[in-house]
């Protein structure tokens, strides 16, 4: 038996896909599974730096699909949470499950394929919100 979905769900799940694939692509590697917990990892290491209204602004950008993700877990009561480089970088490995010295690579490539996606300006807009240490490691060329 064939399964057909809406029309506008195949859509979210299409861009869904071109945003994984472009995560995977900057990583480097074909595992759709890491490339979807990394860049649940960067949102929601990005999200809880932000103030609510910021990261209300920054989802709208986001497809339907990786929405749910960023907003899963969340607590707007309880941002933005104020961590140095040290803190993002050691929540980011135990979130990611990935070794503390490769998270600015990981990092910034994910960055790089959520640039490619967003309307431009929208991810430098929240990035103000972030303090300079964890801007560099997320603004580093991939």
């Amino acid at each position: 038996m064939s399964v057909t979905h809406p029309p506008d769900f195949e859509h979210t799940i299409h861009t869904a896909n071109i945003w994984l694939k472009s995560v995977s692509e900057s990583l480097g590697t074909e595992d759709r599974h890491l490339a979807h917990r990394l860049l649940r990892t960067w949102m929601h290491t990005l999200r809880d730096r932000l103030t609510v209204d910021v990261a209300a602004h920054f989802a709208a950008q986001l497809p339907e699909l990786m929405r749910g993700a960023y907003y899963d877990g969340w607590d707007p009561s309880h941002v933005p949470i104020k961590f140095d480089r040290e803190g993002y970088v050691n929540r980011f490995s135990q979130e990611g499950k990935v070794p503390v010295e490769d998270v600015p690579r990981i990092a910034a490539a994910v960055t790089a394929a959520v640039r490619e996606h967003v309307s431009p300006g929208q991810l430098e807009s929240a990035l103000e919100q972030v303090p300079h240490d964890i801007r560099d490691i997320l603004l580093q060329p991939a």
